[in-house]
């Protein structure tokens, strides 16, 4: 634990208005180590359907019995929590990975202190990008330390380095220090990737046009799929998908795409449900109008079947 490490978690807690952060090698062992270091036997892990594989890992490490919801659902949570034993802990994505929409996490928080429950929100696709500041869900929707308890974020999607976090109280924090197996027992993550994380802060902190830039692309992108009929889901977010259906329709798109330049990856079975295939359209700050000008016509072309399979790399 170098000075570095202590300035980022020192950074990350003052980002996200708590107490302390905690700072893990990856996201998938913060998730993993916040479950099985707060839950055992006789307790209760409430998750969305739809939530990450860490998450439900995490919950069958812990001894807890696993609850699930359907996705985005409250009366579905509220059934869940109104049966659930034990200390309760409602465990969801912040934004969704494969759907790329978000949490109703003021709605859920409320649930959550009606049935005297901890809610934990991974926010590994919103932290960076959402809220005013770029401090994540926790921000875009105003909830305070109090009213969301658990905070885990990454350091790899948009501040473009490496590891996780753990943000929350004092008394979380030293717990998962003292019980949390993946972090007890595992390697820190180098100082200069700390250092490295704090010079993204930074930038996070002084050019909010990067997140003005990347919400104009997601407009740009959506009402040009919208016009040419595309089949979007849901989502606000850079994560944008384009549902397909067919396991072998959605591999030979995102393999056509790519031999236009395009690497958008196809999602399949069993990362999502069958039939439900679609290509992983995700957005950035460093992309541009013409970029996503381009995929919209090579999106057309594909469509209509014209793809230009002799276009450069």
């Amino acid at each position: 634990h170098s000075p570095y490490h202590h300035q980022l978690e020192q950074r990350l807690a003052e980002l996200t208005g708590r107490s302390r952060a905690l700072l893990f090698s990856t996201g998938y062992m913060a998730n993993i180590a916040v479950l099985s270091a707060l839950l055992g036997r006789g307790d209760s892990v409430i998750q969305d359907k739809l939530n990450h594989a860490s998450l439900i890992d995490g919950a069958r490490l812990s001894g807890a019995r696993l609850r699930r919801f359907t996705h985005n659902d409250l009366d579905s949570l509220q059934r869940q929590l109104s049966n659930s034993e034990g200390r309760r802990l409602v465990a969801v994505d912040a934004v969704f990975s494969m759907d790329g929409d978000c949490a109703p996490l003021a709605q859920q928080t409320e649930l959550c202190q009606r049935y005297n429950a901890v809610l934990m929100a991974d926010d590994a696709h919103g932290f960076g990008v959402l809220g005013g500041d770029g401090a994540g869900s926790a921000s875009y929707w105003g909830l305070d330390q109090e009213r969301l308890p658990v905070l885990m974020g990454t350091l790899g999607k948009a501040v473009g380095s490496f590891g996780a976090f753990v943000a929350g109280s004092e008394t979380l924090i030293e717990a998962l220090i003292q019980f949390a197996r993946p972090y007890v027992y595992t390697t820190a993550l180098p100082p200069a990737v700390a250092a490295a994380s704090i010079a993204a802060l930074d930038i996070i902190a002084a050019e909010p046009q990067r997140r003005q830039a990347l919400n104009a692309r997601i407009k740009q992108f959506r009402q040009g799929a919208e016009a040419l009929g595309l089949d979007l889901m849901a989502s606000d977010t850079a994560i944008q998908p384009l549902m397909i259906g067919k396991d072998g329709d959605a591999l030979q798109l995102s393999q056509g795409l790519e031999r236009e330049g395009f690497l958008i990856s196809a999602i399949r079975p069993p990362t999502v449900p069958e039939g439900t295939a679609r290509l992983r359209i995700t957005l950035s700050a460093a992309h541009t109008e013409t970029d996503i000008d381009r995929l919209l016509e090579a999106l057309a072309r594909h469509r209509s079947g014209r793809a230009n399979t002799d276009a450069p790399q």
